[in-house]
Order: structure tokens, then C-alpha cells, then sequence
């Protein structure tokens, strides 16, 4: 018999692919999405589909039946500004629906949990490359909401009470992008917001002077190190960043995106918009952790990720079905 995975979030843009490759590994996938922001025309054919919320616990005992053997854990309020604009709700997701779903893999004795921490756990980043030994001091509400949460994930895996085996990995994710994200939210995603954005000819919104700088990394390399972290038990109770170890500023993703797209960069409209409250000045991932409990580093490129990403936007420029 396969074994069985479920997928919170699993209607999102990173948990529509871990849904692909989890079939592709020949478990048996459920997945519960509230459709906050995820999309059930995203999830591929084969998974057990459940609309729900993880902060409801008659939709989690759903999910939950049959008990899985790994739950992947990606269900969130994924917005820096929506923390702001509704913390109460922030919370109440990440942290309050985090806790349901550890409660539940207890209750049912489900063994690994791969949860979907968060870069902005760290807040600045003082010293780059940053790696895992990095206190954390998130400067944001989703990124203290994220850090809590990580830390009741890892603290009850390291529980000498627990009536049976439970282990975790955290992943502390940077900027994922590819095939599959929006293209018109306006709060997940900058890279797909850009390309939205350049596609149907408005000006980019770059906030501050666009010199901070981020670490994109790409989606089928996020959800490869998530299938290994359902395999291998070297990454067992500990927090893993995933992110491509590069930089680029702001500035420069719209400069590529416009290039990616045949429109010349110099002309093209963008407004500077004040600071937003929580926002990281710089980000650059150390990976070498992930490297030795997973081997697992980064296989795609920006330049290859950027092209395939407007590729397929061009595809799916209507739907965005990816």
C-alpha cells in the first residue's frame, strides 16, 4: 500500500506542486485549503480534496481521516501587510491553526510533520549569508506569527513525554517564485506581481528607494527538498533555510522582469512607494544545512527560473491555471 501525505494549503501556489510531486512519488494525497487564496482548479487530479480550514477542528478531523503518515503544513496567512492590517487574523492562522494541526498528528500518532516557516522569522539580517544559528527577531506580525510557530513545531517534537515517534522539519522558505503564482494578487509573490504587472502594461509599485534585496528561489527546488524532508531523517527537529544563496535588489528584478518580457526597462513606468512597516532591508540564504542533511542546493537559476515563470505566465495570462 502507498503511504499517505496531507497537504494544508495544498490549493496554494507551493502546495499545489508538493501535490504533483507527492504523486509523482506514488503517495496517496489529501489536501484541505480554505480557498482563502489557494485555487481548486490548481490541484492536480488523483488528490482527495477537502475545502476547510485548519483553525476549524471538525474540518481537521476530516483531513485527518485516513491518518496520514507525513503531513506537510503550508497553510498560512502568507502576507507581510495583511499581518499588519489584521494581526487577530494573522495569528489565528498561523499560529492557533499551527497548533491544531500538531494536535492532531499527536492524536492520531502521525510521525513527520514539514512545516512552512519563514525568512522573515529572522527580521534584519545583519550579517549575510544568514544561516540557521541566527537568533531570530522578526520585525513584521507574520514573521513573529511564523517564528512562534516554528518554535511550538520543534518544541513538542523534542517532547520526551510523547506516547509515540513524532519528528519535524521546518523549513525557513525565502522567495519562492515560478509557474503557478498569481499574477494578480497584489500581496503574495513581488516577482509575479511584477510580471502581472509589465503584462498588462501598469507601472510597478518598488517600495522604499528598491535597493533592498531578496533571495528568490525556485518553486520545483522548494518542493524537492520538501519530498527529501518526507524521506530522509537527517533533517529531523531542525529549521532549514531554502533559498537559491543569491541576491537581487528590487530594482533590478523589475530591470530582468521587463527584459524577460521584450520591454525596455529604461522606459518603463515604476512609482516609489514609502517604506512598509516590517519590510527587510536585505536577504541572502545560507543553504550549506541543507546541503548536508538533504543534499539538497538549488538546481535552477534565477535567469532559467525567471524564464520559465514568463513562459508560462504567457500561457496562462487568463486562468493562471498552472
Amino acid at each position: 500500500m502507498s503511504r499517505r501525505v496531507l497537504i494544508t494549503g495544498g490549493a496554494g501556489f507551493i502546495g499545489h506542486h508538493l501535490c504533483r510531486r507527492m504523486l509523482a512519488d506514488g503517495y496517496e494525497v489529501g489536501v484541505i485549503d480554505n480557498e482563502a487564496t489557494g485555487r481548486r482548479e490548481d490541484v492536480p487530479e488523483g488528490c482527495d480534496y477537502l475545502k476547510g480550514d485548519v483553525r476549524n477542528l471538525d474540518d481537521l478531523a476530516r483531513a485527518f481521516d485516513p491518518a496520514p503518515d507525513v503531513v506537510f503544513h503550508t497553510a498560512a496567512q502568507a502576507s507581510n501587510i495583511r499581518s499588519f492590517d489584521n494581526p487577530q487574523e494573522d495569528m489565528a492562522v498561523n499560529l492557533l491553526g499551527t497548533i491544531n494541526v500538531v494536535t492532531k498528528c499527536l492524536e492520531l500518532k502521525v510521525p513527520k510533520l514539514v512545516y512552512a516557516s519563514s525568512m522573515t522569522a529572522y527580521g534584519m539580517m545583519n550579517t549575510l549569508p544568514v544561516n540557521e544559528q541566527t537568533p531570530l527577531a522578526a520585525i513584521s506580525y507574520y514573521g513573529i506569527g511564523k517564528a512562534a510557530a516554528e518554535r511550538f513545531v520543534l518544541a513538542t517534537a523534542a517532547r520526551p513525554d510523547l506516547k509515540s515517534p513524532f519528528s519535524a522539519t521546518c523549513f525557513r522558505m525565502f522567495n519562492v517564485y515560478g509557474p503557478g503564482q498569481s499574477l494578480s494578487n497584489p500581496y503574495q509573490g513581488v516577482l509575479a506581481i511584477f510580471i502581472g504587472n509589465v503584462m498588462r502594461g501598469e507601472p510597478c509599485r518598488v517600495d522604499s528607494d528598491g535597493e533592498q534585496t531578496r533571495d528568490f528561489v525556485y518553486v520545483d527546488d522548494v518542493a524537492e527538498a520538501w519530498r527529501r524532508a518526507a524521506h530522509v531523517g537527517k533533517a529531523d527537529n531542525l529549521a532549514v533555510n531554502l533559498g537559491s544563496g543569491k541576491q537581487i535588489s528590487v530594482n533590478g528584478l523589475v530591470q530582468e522582469t521587463c527584459r524577460a518580457l521584450g520591454v525596455d526597462p529604461a522606459t518603463y513606468p515604476f512609482n516609489h512607494a514609502p517604506e512598509r512597516p516590517g519590510d527587510q532591508r536585505h536577504a541572502q540564504a545560507d543553504v550549506a544545512l541543507a546541503k548536508k542533511v538533504l543534499d539538497w542546493e538549488p538546481t535552477v537559476d534565477f535567469p532559467e527560473g525567471l524564464k520559465r515563470t514568463v513562459a508560462w505566465a504567457k500561457d496562462n495570462a487568463g486562468g493562471e491555471a498552472a
